[in-house]
C-alpha cells in the first residue's frame, strides 16, 4: 500500500467528469482502494474520491460507520424534499469550510470492491458525504453549491465565530 498525492483545487483532474469502471474487483483496483483507505486513514479525512488521487475514475470511499466503504460507479437519488444545511470541508480544499445545503436522505447504488452490486439509503452525515463525493466524480466542488459565500471561511476563523456565539 502506499500512501497517494492529493490533488488540490485547480487540478486539471479535478474539473471534469470521471470515466466508469469496467472491472472493479480487477487487481489494480483493488490496490488503488487500499492505497485510497490508506491516504484517507493518513488525511483525518471522512470521504475520498478517486480524482482527488490523480484517478479519473467513477469510484470513492466513504467512512460508514466503523467500516470504510468503496463504491463504484454510483448513483445517487434524493429521498422526499427535506434538504439540510452543515459545513463541508474538502481534502482538495485544505483548511476551509462552508455552509451547504444539499438533500438530507439519499438512495445510492453501485459496485463494491468485488464488483457486486449494492445498494442503501443514508441520511445525515453519511449522506452529505455521499453527496460530497459523487459531485467529486462530476467535476463539482462543493464551493459551486454554495449560494452565499460570506458562508465560506478558514476552519479556525470559523471555530472562533461558533465560541463566540455560544
Amino acid at each position: 500500500m502506499a500512501l497517494l498525492k492529493i490533488a488540490r483545487m485547480g487540478h486539471p483532474v479535478l474539473l471534469g467528469a470521471a470515466a466508469p469502471v469496467a472491472r472493479p474487483g480487477a487487481p489494480e483496483m483493488r490496490r488503488l482502494v487500499a492505497d485510497m483507505r490508506e491516504t484517507l486513514a493518513d488525511a483525518g479525512g471522512i470521504g475520498l474520491a478517486a480524482p482527488q488521487v490523480h484517478q479519473p475514475l467513477r469510484l470513492f470511499l466513504w467512512h460508514d460507520g466503523e467500516a470504510v466503504r468503496a463504491l463504484f460507479n454510483p448513483v445517487l437519488a434524493p429521498l422526499g424534499e427535506e434538504r439540510a444545511m452543515a459545513w463541508e470541508g474538502c481534502l482538495s480544499i485544505p483548511g476551509l469550510r462552508g455552509l451547504v445545503e444539499r438533500p438530507a436522505r439519499v438512495r445510492w447504488s453501485g459496485l463494491d470492491e468485488e464488483g457486486q452490486p449494492v445498494s442503501g439509503e443514508a441520511e445525515g452525515l453519511a449522506a452529505r458525504v455521499l453527496q460530497h463525493e459523487n459531485d467529486h466524480l462530476d467535476g463539482v466542488f462543493y464551493l459551486s453549491r454554495m449560494p452565499d459565500l460570506s458562508r465560506l471561511g478558514f476552519v479556525e476563523e470559523i471555530a472562533r465565530s461558533m465560541e463566540t456565539r455560544a
